[in-house]
């Protein structure tokens, strides 16, 4: 019983984990990276729909991404979704491509984007600490509810402390390697 809670335990922190991956692939990098577009969606026929679906992603140079839609009267609505969006990079249109450059970051953007990271953080570690707060409270549940010995309180809440401790890590170090990508010149 206790070994089932601790194995939800820890699958549910590798998502959280794998939803900090996500958020730091949505922070721009002054390099163009097609994931900055997978949270932008697009009014399509009353429909949202993410541009990676409406469209062909190229990333020609570091600095430049290029939107080929394989539907050219969605062309527009691309456009619209992009300048509505808080991507910072204003779109060029030729009538067959959208254009995105994205220039190098200033000091002060790269801080901002820093911070936003580091609140992309702190929400994972809320989330793995929700999770062994709710493995605890299963632990006690359990012993309580099917007189297993109090020994399994303290040996489980023991195992889920280690498993968080281990996430918190994995965390700082995502963190760390993405506050230095961005700040990288």
């Amino acid at each position: 019983m206790v070994n089932d809670i601790l194995q939800g335990a820890e699958e549910r922190m590798k998502k959280a984990i794998t939803a900090l991956g996500e958020n730091f692939g949505s922070v721009r990098t002054g390099r163009a990276n097609a994931m900055v577009l997978d949270r932008i969606k697009v009014d399509y026929y009353g429909v949202p729909t993410p541009v990676n679906q409406l469209a062909g992603i190229k990333t020609p140079d570091a600095h430049l991404l290029v939107i080929e839609p394989w539907d050219k009267g969605s062309l527009r609505a691309i456009e619209h979704a992009i300048l509505e969006s808080d991507l910072g990079v204003t779109p060029s249109n030729d009538g067959s491509v959208i254009r995105l450059p994205f220039p190098a970051l200033t000091e002060e953007r790269r801080r901002e984007l820093v911070k936003q990271c580091k609140a992309f953080a702190e929400e994972a570690r809320v989330a793995v600490r929700n999770i062994r707060r709710d493995a605890n409270t299963a632990i006690e549940r359990a012993v309580k509810d099917e007189g297993l010995p109090e020994d399994d309180i303290r040996r489980g809440q023991a195992e889920i402390q280690k498993i968080t401790d281990k996430f918190i890590a994995e965390v700082d170090e995502h963190f760390k390697k993405k506050e230095a990508e961005v700040m990288e010149i």
